[in-house]
C-alpha cells in the first residue's frame, strides 16, 4: 500500500515552550497531520513532545531528529516508551547521527562511527521496546541485563533514520520503518530517491511503502531577496560543519562547499554565506508566493517524499508561511 501524503509543522517554536505548545494546538485546529520535533539548543525535544502529546488528540508527533549520542539505547527506549503510552500511539522516534558542531562541540561527545552508531542504537532500542532483556554487544553500543515492560499488543513503536549520503541512506531504508532527510539541493533528490530503494530491497521492503520525510524550508513573501537572504544566513554554517559540507559536494557541489570550507576557516561570515548564490538557495528552500511554494511541495510529492515538515526561519514570515499549509489552504 503507498504511503498517503502528509503536511506537518516543525517545532519546537524558538521562542520558548510556551509558544510552542501554543503552535501545536493551533497546528491541529487548522488542519495539520503532524508535529514533528527538532532537537536544539535549550528547548528538548522529547520533553516538549510529551507536553504535547498531552494537549493534543489527533496529530502524529515525531521527531526528526534525536541524535543517537547524546542519550543511550536505554534511555531512548524508556523515554519512547512512555510518549507511545501518553500519545495513544500517535510517536514516531526519528534518530540519526547529528553533526559534528552540535555533538563534540555543545555535547563533548567524540563523534566517531556516525552509521554504525545510528544502526546498532535503532536495533537495540526496538528490541529494547519489545520488553526483551538486553543482550547486544555491537561496535559503539551494548546492553546486558536491561528489562523494561513492553508496549501493548498491537501498539508497535515505528523508528525512523536519518540520512543524507547514499551510504547512510541506503541504511535508513534498510533498518528503518521510513527515512529522513533534509536540506538537499533540489537536484540531488533522484540520486537520494535511488539509495533509498537500493536500501529498501536490501530490507524485504518496496520504497514505495516506505515513509519519507523532509523537513522544507519554506518562506512564502513577497520579498523573495529577504527570503533567500533569511535560508542564506541559517544555513550557510550548517554547510561549514564537515557532515554538511561533505553531503554538499556529493549533492553535486563541490566548488560551492569548498568555498564554504575556505569562508568558514578563514572566519569571513561574507565569503561563507555568499558561496549560497540564489540558484543554489532556490534549490535548498522553498521562497515566494504562497501558490509558488504550495507547487513546490506538491512537485516534491511527485518526487517521491510522503511526509512534509514546514519550517520557516524568517519570524515574520511565519504566519502566512504556516497559514498556506492549513488545512484550508493546501491539499495534495
Amino acid at each position: 500500500m503507498a504511503v498517503r501524503q502528509r503536511i506537518a509543522l516543525t517545532l519546537p517554536n524558538l521562542s520558548g515552550v510556551e509558544k510552542s505548545l501554543e503552535q501545536a494546538k493551533w497546528a491541529e485546529d487548522v488542519g495539520y497531520d503532524d508535529l514533528w520535533f527538532a532537537d536544539t539548543s535549550g528547548i528538548d525535544a522529547l520533553t516538549t513532545a510529551a507536553a504535547v502529546a498531552m494537549i493534543t488528540e489527533r496529530c502524529r508527533i515525531g521527531t526528526a531528529i534525536i541524535p543517537v549520542f547524546t542519550r543511550t539505547p536505554a534511555v531512548l527506549a524508556s523515554t519512547t516508551h512512555i510518549l507511545n503510552k501518553i500519545s495513544g500511539g500517535r510517536f514516531v522516534l526519528g534518530l540519526g547521527s547529528s553533526s559534528q558542531t552540535m555533538m563534540e562541540n555543545w555535547n563533548g561527545q567524540k563523534f566517531e562511527k556516525p552509521l554504525t552508531r545510528v544502526r546498532e542504537t535503532a536495533q537495540l532500542v526496538r528490541s529494547m521496546m519489545t520488553g526483551e532483556k538486553s543482550d547486544f554487544d555491537g561496535v559503539t553500543v551494548s546492553s546486558h541485563g536491561y528489562r523494561q515492560l513492553p508496549l501493548d499488543k498491537g501498539m508497535e513503536q515505528p523508528i525512523y533514520i536519518a540520512g543524507l549520503r547514499g551510504k547512510m541512506l541506503e541504511m535508513a531504508a534498510e533498518y528503518g520503518d521510513g527515512v529522513i532527510i533534509n536540506l538537499f539541493p533540489k537536484q540531488a533528490l533522484p540520486k537520494m530517491m535511488e539509495h533509498i530503494r537500493i536500501g529498501a530491497e536490501r530490507g524485504g521492503k518496496k520504497v514505495s511503502d516506505l515513509e519519507i520525510v523532509c523537513r522544507h524550508q519554506v518562506v512564502v513573501t513577497d520579498d523573495v531577496d529577504a527570503g533567500r537572504n533569511a535560508i542564506r544566513k541559517q544555513f550557510a554554517p550548517y554547510y561549514a560543519t564537515p557532515v554538511y559540507n561533505n553531503y554538499l559536494a556529493w549533492a553535486g557541489f563541490p566548488e560551492v562547499a569548498a568555498k564554504i570550507a575556505e569562508g568558514w576557516a578563514a572566519r569571513d561570515r561574507a565569503m561563507t554565506t555568499g558561496a549560497l548564490d540564489d540558484a543554489l538557495v532556490d534549490q535548498i528552500g522553498t521562497v515566494g508566493s504562497a501558490g509558488a511554494c504550495q507547487d513546490r511541495i506538491r512537485e516534491y510529492a511527485d518526487m517521491g517524499i510522503t511526509t512534509h515538515i514546514i519550517s520557516c526561519v524568517s519570524v515574520g514570515d511565519q504566519d502566512a508561511t504556516y497559514g498556506a499549509f492549513s488545512g484550508e489552504q493546501f491539499s495534495f
